[in-house]
């Protein structure tokens, strides 16, 4: 009987070491294809995310253009213009550089007379602020209909900008056109245009007065 269950001892499998061991050498290729995998999807979700980004700063989600936005926005017309309502006056804690009545006529002016000063330049050194002509020293914002919506403070505080207004002011009480305007006002100031100081300033059409 010893000899019996000796040999059915020794006919007895292997130990089951050997496939442990291969299932363990395994592992480490199984997590390595599971990382591979997971960093697949993430860099997809990822490149999409960016191109949505991308879309949504681009334009509207409507599909209008920021060039078709720009587009229908209706032009202010350039022309005479008054306004039977006006915003009040920024307020300010000091004293302007002018006298009170000279700065009223001039942010008046730059209300009713779009059509003079937005071709009329400036030569304060505000082309550094965006501005393109003597009215967006007044004049910050416009409604569809031309009113003055919001004032720009810049004026109450620039000598400059209120004596440029108030000679165009006193030209076109005069019957000057906006050319000559204009040009009276480009030679007085000649020296500060010599130095860079002037606002890019579209010229009046042909056909302003």
């Amino acid at each position: 009987m010893g000899r019996k269950s000796s040999a059915k001892s020794s006919s007895r499998p292997p130990s089951s070491e050997p496939p442990a061991a291969g299932a363990r050498s395994s592992t480490p290729l199984l997590v390595a294809a599971l990382v591979a995998v997971v960093a697949i999807l993430g860099g997809f979700a990822y490149s999409r995310s960016v191109r949505d980004v991308g879309a949504t700063a681009s334009g509207p989600a409507s599909g209008v253009t920021p060039t078709d936005a720009v587009q229908a926005a209706p032009a202010v017309p350039l022309k005479p213009h008054k306004q039977a309502n006006l915003p009040p006056l920024p307020f300010q804690a000091y004293a302007p550089p002018r006298p009170p009545d000279v700065v009223r006529a001039a942010y008046l002016f730059a209300a009713e007379h779009p059509e003079i000063l937005s071709y009329v330049p400036c030569f304060c050194g505000c082309e550094r602020s965006g501005h393109k002509g003597n009215e967006d020293c007044f004049v910050a914002r416009r409604d569809a209909a031309g009113d003055v919506v919001e004032w720009e403070p810049h004026g109450l505080d620039c000598a400059v900008c209120l004596d440029v207004a108030r000679d165009a002011q006193q030209m076109h009480s005069s019957g000057a056109s906006v050319r000559d305007i204009r040009a009276a006002i480009e030679k007085k100031w000649a020296s500060a245009a010599a130095r860079g100081t002037h606002t890019h300033t579209p010229e009046p059409p042909k056909s302003s007065p």
